[in-house]
């Protein structure tokens, strides 16, 4: 995934989408309220997700004023501890919020990981896809994809295809940009992970303190995609949402079920304006098909013809 996408939904319509329970309160990420439609999501932008978190009253678990969910800087007590197992927290079996099932929320969140370790908030700048094959291998993205699952929304995603013969100005091989979106017209969920990172600069009591962020996770693209990209993001179909969310689902064969390919044929791809290039640009102009007599040596995902640079099959 080269790191576009679109999600234009409104935050009413997510909810209903996803089954949403809050929008507000004591969860990471921001209110989603007022959220523009977006057609040029890009890294460090805010974008809405969904997730699920137990409600914590801060008191009874001594967490950190200003905190999101009420854990100190760097804490686990609530998500895992090192090994990203449950970890014992004064709360739990003791406190009434310990017995309050999770909550699904819908937030606005940072795109681009920044772990809790992190020194600065830089590092979300190179975190922003993360391999499915190797989630549970990687430190980096462990502890969370066994306690901070999420789901990305999306209309759909953007990929650039290398032209085999056409070339730009410059000499280079053209890139056309492709818009893949579900065949249905459905909404897609893009498995993701979230973290939470307190800045250190600020007071505890000031709300830019935390910073609640994302990662979407990606794995082999599908026949016929692949002749766009050798990659897509990771989207799950509607009937593994549930154990995704569930932030009591910790066992690591499960998410490994989770995460595996699903059935393909279900996303269409259509080549678009260069215009989503510029992360200025926006607008439902972004996803519509360019007409076949703008493209110049592009590679068909449906039969393997170039178009607009002889006719020439390469499969």
């Amino acid at each position: 995934m080269c790191g576009r996408y679109a999600s234009s939904r409104r935050a009413e319509d997510l909810v209903e989408e996803f089954e949403v329970e809050a929008t507000d309160g004591d969860a990471p990420g921001r209110d989603p309220d007022g959220m523009q439609p977006d057609y040029n999501v890009a890294p460090t932008k805010a974008a809405p997700v969904v997730l699920e978190r137990r409600p914590r009253d801060r008191d009874r678990a001594g967490g950190a004023a200003g905190s999101p969910d009420g854990e100190a800087p760097g804490a686990e007590s609530a998500d895992g501890g090192a090994d990203g197992a449950p970890a014992a927290s004064p709360a739990e079996g003791a406190g009434e919020a310990a017995e309050r099932p999770p909550v699904r929320w819908l937030r606005l969140l940072t795109w681009g990981l920044v772990p809790s370790w992190a020194k600065d908030r830089s590092v979300g700048n190179r975190m922003i896809n993360a391999r499915a094959e190797t989630l549970l291998e990687r430190p980096a993205y462990k502890r969370a994809a066994l306690a901070r699952r999420c789901l990305v929304p999306a209309d759909g995603w953007y990929e650039w295809q290398v032209s085999p013969v056409a070339t730009d100005a410059r000499g280079k091989p053209r890139k056309q940009p492709f818009y893949m979106s579900a065949a249905d017209g459905h909404p897609i969920a893009i498995a993701g992970l979230y973290e939470l990172w307190r800045d250190d600069s600020r007071h505890a009591d000031d709300p830019e303190a935390w910073l609640a962020t994302y990662v979407v996770l990606t794995t082999d693209a599908e026949p016929g995609l692949d002749v766009v990209h050798d990659r897509m993001p990771l989207v799950l179909p509607r009937d593994r949402w549930d154990t995704w969310l569930d932030p009591e689902e910790r066992d690591p064969d499960t998410v490994r079920a989770l995460i595996r390919p699903s059935e393909p044929g279900r996303f269409t791809a259509v080549p678009v304006s260069a215009r989503v290039n510029a992360v200025v640009n926006n607008g439902p102009e972004l996803v519509a098909p360019l007409p076949l007599g703008d493209l110049r040596g592009v590679v068909d995902p449906a039969t393997g013809e170039i178009v607009g640079g002889g006719e020439v099959p390469l499969f």
